[in-house]
């Protein structure tokens, strides 16, 4: 605006537009060109950041999956032919693949926050499954075993000397067998109920239920030897 237009109070006038012919159909055809320059170009932005954070997210899903793979056969013994996909889970993976990467991100979200869920769930039971079964059984037999040489250790100081004999073969041959089968019930009522049947290592705990009977006898044998 002008020193005289600003003196007057006039409005400039407007920028008319370029008579019709060809310069104006050129003016025309370049906005509708750069329109779709710009279009195409946000586009290719766009496609670019999703493939970005699809290969960003494929990587975390990728390393939370091994790291579950390793957890899944080092805590519970899942071989790892059970955890490979099957064929409708092969397919549906390539019905998603061959989509925009904007759905193949959205599928990887999704599994990202699936595996999410499953470490929640092994959280959750790997405290009452992480034990070997020799290790969990041991200790219900180890209790049971530890009542047995209390009470012979009781008996042996409370008995006279003549009847040592006696109670040593009830106690040898009758309260180790108790205590196996006390633990081999408890057992099943604390780990059973599942669809699998409860390994209860009857070796392992026939050897701790024997286990105070021969300490027991070396007790008395050193006592005896002493004396």
């Amino acid at each position: 605006m002008t020193d005289q237009q600003q003196a007057t109070g006039a409005i400039p006038a407007q920028p008319t537009p370029p008579a019709p012919g060809p310069w104006a159909d050129y003016l025309a055809a370049a906005q509708r060109l750069d329109a779709v320059r710009r279009a195409a170009s946000a586009a290719a932005t766009e496609h670019q950041a999703a493939v970005t954070a699809a290969r960003q997210e494929l990587s975390v899903v990728r390393a939370r999956l091994a790291a579950q793979e390793a957890r899944l056969g080092r805590e519970l013994a899942v071989p790892p032919a059970e955890l490979m996909p099957q064929p409708v889970d092969r397919e549906v993976a390539a019905q998603t693949a061959s989509g925009s990467p904007a759905a193949a991100l959205t599928a990887l979200q999704q599994a990202r926050r699936t595996a999410e869920a499953g470490d929640a769930l092994l959280t959750e039971t790997a405290p009452a499954r992480r034990w070997r079964p020799w290790a969990r059984n041991l200790l219900i037999y180890g209790p049971f075993a530890a009542v047995v040489l209390i009470v012979q250790i009781v008996l042996y100081l409370v008995a006279s000397p003549g009847s040592v004999p006696t109670y040593a073969l009830l106690c040898g041959l009758s309260m180790p067998v108790l205590a196996f089968g006390l633990g081999w019930v408890t057992i099943g009522f604390v780990y059973g109920g599942g669809p699998e049947p409860v390994d209860r290592t009857p070796i392992v705990g026939a050897i701790a239920c024997l286990t105070p009977v021969l300490l027991t006898c070396m007790g008395v044998g050193l006592a005896s030897f002493f004396n």
